[in-house]
């Protein structure tokens, strides 16, 4: 159980539950994914699936139900095009934002897939790009991209105009080794996933270093590689230990609390296929099961408002869902010795 406070609410953990499983592997587009790397959501709910196979690079366009609406993106480094995406954030205006580690460069788009503008030059100066990847809006609607090349996290307004930098190549505090997925808090602290010293780093909004997470290993609470992170309405803290296979959850002071491993049964979309394919169905029955329910190196976590977490099960070709349970309570439980128990006994 873990307590977090949120002005004069308190949000008590009481554990997280396995939804669902979304998507089935495919390589033509379509009901499908294939190697899907990120996940992003508009207004509307609609989900972005950010597929990135080597020459069939896509965006999947679905909802929760897993009702199909379209894709769009080709592979390519014309306007439109993408080569090896890394991330793809929404902003307040439903404009999708896309980062290339080819091209060096941030990619707009409508939730239409009809193409916006694009901004990023290659190098290592102010405002430049080197093989960029996470990107995170705080609640200005600034976006802070992972500059990965670079060992660096910048801060841009919406049309690129640099706002500010931090951070160089090292093992210090606030420096990174190949930097991945960024996330944002309720108070636009930004934590970001070192992904060669094996730790999540938190700074403050300006880039001043707060805590590190993590340390090298597979045991609990360790890392190796953590390629996304993610914070929810409590505080909690997200981790795709890309390198262990699972996702980890930290406490808002980073302590670790539990594991994801995986839980996957059958999606909408694995389902349709199976009774699609006789044969299929067949060969599924003499097979062992077990090791396909569990993640296998996932690329990336979110959150969303409704405290559902979408892990990018990358080499699996799916989503896992699993959603937070948790109760809001007045902050005066605060204090209490046992304020789930005595919460339920008044």
């Amino acid at each position: 159980m873990s307590i977090a406070a949120k002005g004069k609410e308190v949000y008590i953990r009481v554990g997280h539950r396995f939804s669902k499983s979304i998507g089935a592997y495919g390589v033509l587009g379509g009901r499908s994914f294939d190697c899907p790397v990120d996940v992003a959501w508009d207004s509307n709910e609609r989900l972005y699936v950010l597929n990135r196979p080597e020459g069939n690079v896509r965006i999947t366009v679905l909802d929760f139900e897993e009702n199909y609406y379209h894709e769009f993106v080709r592979p390519g480094t014309q306007d439109g095009q993408l080569t090896w995406p890394s991330c793809i954030a929404v902003d307040a205006d439903d404009v999708l934002y896309v980062s290339d580690q080819h091209t060096h460069r941030i990619s707009l788009f409508s939730t239409e897939g009809t193409f916006l503008g694009k901004w990023g030059t290659e190098g290592s100066g102010d405002g430049e790009l080197k093989e960029p990847s996470g990107l995170a809006f705080d609640t200005s609607g600034d976006l802070y991209v992972v500059d990965t090349g670079n060992n660096r996290v910048q801060k841009f307004s919406k049309d690129g105009r640099l706002l500010l930098k931090w951070g160089s190549k090292g093992s210090d505090d606030g420096q990174f080794d190949m930097p991945w997925g960024i996330a944002l808090d309720q108070e636009n602290n930004v934590y970001v996933a070192d992904w060669h010293n094996d730790r999540i780093q938190k700074f403050t909004p300006e880039g001043e270093f707060l805590m590190a997470v993590g340390s090298s290993g597979s045991g609990d609470g360790q890392l190796q590689r953590p390629a996304g992170v993610a914070i929810d309405r409590g505080g909690d803290i997200y981790v795709a230990d890309w390198g262990n296979d699972r996702v980890q959850v930290f406490d808002p002071k980073g302590t670790y609390q539990l594991k994801f491993t995986g839980d996957a049964m059958l999606s909408k979309w694995a389902l349709e296929i199976l009774l699609a394919d006789p044969a299929f169905l067949r060969e599924r029955h003499r097979a062992t099961l077990e090791p396909e329910r569990r993640l296998w190196h996932p690329s990336s976590v979110k959150v969303d408002s409704h405290d559902r977490i979408f892990i990018s099960d990358t080499n699996r070709h799916r989503l896992q869902v699993y959603e937070k349970e948790s109760v809001t309570v007045d902050a005066e439980w605060i204090d209490l010795e046992n304020p789930l128990r005595e919460i339920q006994e008044r």
